[in-house]
C-alpha cells in the first residue's frame, strides 16, 4: 500500500494537506513533534470523512530519532511504502539579525532544512526502487523574496528551494518528482501575530490565502497528472510577487 507522510501535519497548512491526501485515497501518516491533541484532531477529521490516518510523532530536527522512527515503521510494514512525502514542518522565531540569538537561527534551520534532509533521505530509497514517488516541500514567500526580521526563516526556506531543484534532477529518471510550493500569507496560527490589515493592502487579491487552497495545489502535485512537473517552485500568494 502507498502511504503519504506529512511532516508538521497537526495544524494549519499541514492539517489541510493531510485531509486533502486522505481524500485522494492515501492512508496518511501525520507527523508532529509535541502537539498530540491537535494531531489527534487531524486524524479525527480524516476518519470522519472515511479516510485512514496514523499518528507518527518524532522531531524532524533530530536525525537519529527521525531515522529510528521511520525505520521502525518501514520494518513493521514490509509490504508498504511511503510514496508521497510532504516536507511541511517548520517554525518561525523572528528577530532582526542584529538581535538574533544562536538558538533562533539554529532551531529554524534545523527544523526546516535538516528535517527535509533527514526525512527525505530515509524515504528516498523505496521511491527509487519502486520507480514512483512524489516529494513536495513547503517553502515560503520569505524564501523567494526575503522578509525583514526573518533572515533565519528566509535562509531556511530558500535553501529548501535549492536542495529540491538539485534533488529533482537526481531522481527524475526513476519517475520521482520533487517540487516546492511557496505560500504567501495564509490564514494559520503561524500568521496570526502579523498585521493582517496592512499586509492585505499589499496583496493584489486583497486577502490572506486559505490552507485548503495550498492543500489543493499539493494534491495536484502528488497526482499522476503532475508526472511531468519536477524541479519547480510554485508560488501561491494572491499575486504578491517580488
Amino acid at each position: 500500500m502507498k502511504y503519504a507522510l506529512v511532516t508538521g501535519g497537526s495544524r494549519g497548512i499541514g492539517r489541510s494537506i493531510c485531509i486533502q491526501l486522505a481524500g485522494m485515497g492515501y492512508p496518511v501518516l501525520i507527523n508532529y513533534h509535541s502537539n498530540e491533541a491537535e494531531a489527534g484532531r487531524t486524524r479525527s477529521l480524516i476518519e470522519e470523512k472515511g479516510g485512514t490516518a496514523e499518528l507518527l510523532p518524532f522531531d524532524v530536527a533530530n536525525g537519529k530519532e527521525t531515522d529510528d522512527i521511520l525505520s521502525g515503521w518501514l520494518e513493521a510494514h514490509p509490504e508498504d511504502s511511503v510514496a508521497v512525502l510532504v516536507n511541511n514542518a517548520g517554525l518561525r522565531l523572528d528577530n532582526m539579525m542584529i538581535f538574533m540569538q544562536n538558538y533562533q537561527w539554529h532551531q529554524v534551520m534545523d527544523t526546516a532544512l535538516n528535517g527535509f534532509f533527514y526525512v527525505t533521505r530515509r524515504l528516498l530509497k523505496d521511491m527509487l526502487t519502486n520507480r514512483w514517488g512524489r516529494i513536495i516541500t513547503i517553502s515560503s514567500l520569505s524564501g523567494i523574496r526575503g522578509l525583514p526580521g526573518q533572515t533565519n526563516y528566509s535562509a531556511a526556506k530558500a535553501a529548501l528551494i535549492g536542495a529540491s531543484k538539485a534533488l529533482a534532477q537526481e531522481v527524475a529518471p526513476r519517475k520521482v518528482t520533487v517540487n516546492v510550493v511557496a505560500p504567501g500569507f495564509i490564514e494559520t496560527d503561524m500568521t496570526k501575530d502579523l498585521d493582517e490589515k496592512t499586509l492585505k493592502a499589499m496583496i493584489p487579491s486583497g486577502r490572506f490565502g486559505k490552507p485548503e487552497e495550498v492543500a489543493e495545489l499539493v494534491g495536484f502535485l502528488a497526482s499522476d497528472k503532475a508526472a511531468y512537473i519536477t524541479g519547480e517552485v510554485i508560488a501561491i500568494n494572491g499575486g504578491l510577487y517580488t
